[in-house]
């Protein structure tokens, strides 16, 4: 019985460490987008789905893994409208701090919610209204009390989790039907296409240290996603959300010590309270489905 629990305890340590190192690649990809500040949107959606192209078509050639997967249409869309969710958050980089940016994409589950009682049937418990509201309340707080937002930014930034609320609904669409590599790969495709074409007439060419930044969007971006999947894989999901949010803390101190970013009080409390809610809302939601 006391190795059975010890056992279980080693493997909940160990999804910990891979959900912190998940929060921790998705930060340093957050700081670096904010860095290349000089590119254009499209040019880093372009390094970052090239970045994680070689990573996911390795993959899926190591492993014999049919490429074009099996709901092609939906796969294209889910595609599409991830790109269109990445090049808004990272157009929205540019008039907000970091940290406050990536605090409101977290909003995205709130839209998936909604979105998915529309095209999916899914019921939201009245509770879940309650935490939607505190969260919504919390961005309101944001807006209010951090001096640097302006409503472009905010604008962009609910827009791309919008869309990214519209990403989750298709991926329930396509279940099990195609490899999760499979839908990566996809939208790591279409990221090059998409963000190649359309910087062509804005293409900044990268000098010295520029080219490894640029390149190392995909590569965190790709092992932030695997080091996520890892994690929910070996732990129960209401036991290691939480560190999922710790990327807005290691972001918001990364821009502080790099770029002097502010915040102040209220502002925090507004952050406290998106994430606080959104947790909330998991644990709930997989409660109340037992």
């Amino acid at each position: 019985m006391y190795k059975f629990k010890k056992n279980n305890s080693t493997i909940l340590k160990k999804a910990i460490y891979y959900m912190l190192l998940s929060a921790l690649s998705f930060t340093f990809l957050n700081v670096f987008i904010k860095y290349l500040s000089d590119f254009s949107t499209y040019q880093k959606v372009f390094f970052r789905g090239l970045g994680s192209l070689f990573f996911t078509m390795c993959y899926l050639m190591y492993h014999k893994i049919p490429m074009l997967g099996n709901k092609k249409k939906l796969l294209i869309t889910r595609g599409v409208l991830g790109v269109t969710s990445m090049s808004l958050f990272f157009a929205a980089t540019n008039h907000l701090t970091i940290g406050t940016a990536v605090s409101l994409r977290y909003t995205a589950p709130i839209f998936a919610a909604i979105l998915a009682v529309v095209f999916l049937k899914e019921k939201i418990y009245k509770l879940q209204w309650v935490f939607f509201l505190v969260a919504m309340l919390g961005v309101f707080l944001i807006k209010g009390f951090a001096a640097e937002i302006n409503t472009i930014g905010l604008i962009l930034v609910m827009s791309s989790a919008f869309f990214s609320g519209l990403v989750y609904v298709i991926i329930t669409k396509i279940g099990t039907n195609d490899h999760p590599v499979v839908i990566i790969n996809y939208f790591m495709w279409i990221s090059v296409l998409i963000g190649g074409v359309l910087s062509i007439n804005n293409w900044k060419v990268p000098q010295g240290n520029e080219w490894t930044l640029l390149f190392s969007l995909g590569i965190f971006g790709y092992f932030g996603q695997l080091f996520m999947t890892k994690a929910y894989q070996l732990g129960t999901v209401n036991k290691i959300v939480p560190l999922k949010y710790v990327e807005v803390i290691f972001t918001m101190i990364l821009g502080v010590l790099w770029f002097g970013d502010v915040y102040p009080v209220l502002s925090l409390l507004g952050v406290l309270m998106v994430i606080v809610a959104l947790v909330l809302n998991v644990f709930y939601k997989k409660k109340a489905k037992i």
